[in-house]
């Protein structure tokens, strides 16, 4: 068994499909629109044929946690890289680039090197290595 897709309600569409692909690697499928439900939503692929994200916008859902029992964003997500020195070099450029990181690269108690940004919508998003 494994994780299919992992969705997230955004704010801003466009600018979240776009961090997604330049940072991770992702590469969006065509945006699905539903004019009558006023929803979009764009899949996200990785390489690997790993789980999918799915970024998805409607009106009236925000990130108070009152809208209809829906809010914004996710507790967090992580991203495997294949060595620790990516991990390095992901976050650098990150931060670079003007993102948040709001831990540094380090080994944790449960055996990942790994550090955290946040996305453009303050979702904590993880960068790590086995």
């Amino acid at each position: 068994m494994k994780i299919e897709h992992l969705a997230i309600w955004v704010g801003d569409l466009e600018k979240m499909r776009n961090f997604y692909e330049k940072y991770f690697q992702a590469k969006a499928g065509e945006q699905y629109h539903n004019p009558v439900k006023q929803f979009k939503s764009y899949f996200l692929a990785f390489p690997g044929g790993s789980t999918r994200i799915e970024l998805m916008q409607k009106p009236g859902i925000d990130n108070s946690g009152t809208a209809r029992g829906f809010s914004q964003g996710i507790a967090h997500m992580a991203f495997l890289v294949s060595s620790k020195e990516e991990v390095r070099q992901q976050t650098e450029r990150l931060r670079a680039e003007g993102y948040q990181v709001v831990s540094e690269p380090r080994l944790t108690g449960d055996g990942y090197y790994e550090s955290a940004i946040l996305d453009p919508e303050g979702n904590y998003i993880e960068i790590c290595s086995e």
